[in-house]
């Protein structure tokens, strides 16, 4: 499931980043267009708009870009004993993918929460083991098993 919950999160990642990319285009594309009008502050106005939505995607389009590369960094076969990055961790919580916060996944009947290891899970789960415990939301949770 760990290689699948990757493809899956890899096409989401390129989806976005190729929307925000053409949306950032097409921001730029209308401030350009704009023509000075005799009412100039109006001209300058709409050209900072489009500019303010072309950063905004651009900003999109590089968040993206960047949590595809965390998911190219994963060793898909790798083995873990410890929750680290590409850990796909079962809990009494449920399952947790350690990549990338994206939120819950839904594969093959199963939701999986996709979560960043800056995210609080994220730390909670990190660098512990079948077995052991870990405090969230108020109760004790245990982890079950490490893909």
């Amino acid at each position: 499931m760990k290689q699948q919950l990757i493809t899956h999160l890899k096409t989401q990642l390129d989806e976005r980043m190729a929307v925000s990319w053409q949306a950032m285009e097409a921001a730029q594309a209308s401030a350009n267009e704009q023509s000075k009008s005799s009412v100039g502050d109006k001209y300058e106005t709409a050209r900072a708009m489009g500019q303010l939505d072309r950063d905004m995607y651009a900003r999109q389009y590089e968040q993206a870009r960047q949590e595809r590369q965390v998911l190219n960094r994963i060793n898909e076969t790798e083995v873990l004993t410890r929750v680290a990055l590409g850990s796909l961790v079962r809990t009494t919580a449920g399952p947790f993918f350690v990549a990338v916060s994206v939120g819950p996944v839904t594969l093959e009947g199963t939701t999986v929460m996709a979560v960043s290891l800056a995210s609080p899970i994220g730390r909670l789960l990190m660098g512990k083991g079948v077995g052991e415990s870990f405090q969230f939301q108020g109760k004790t949770h245990k982890i079950e098993a490490i893909e």
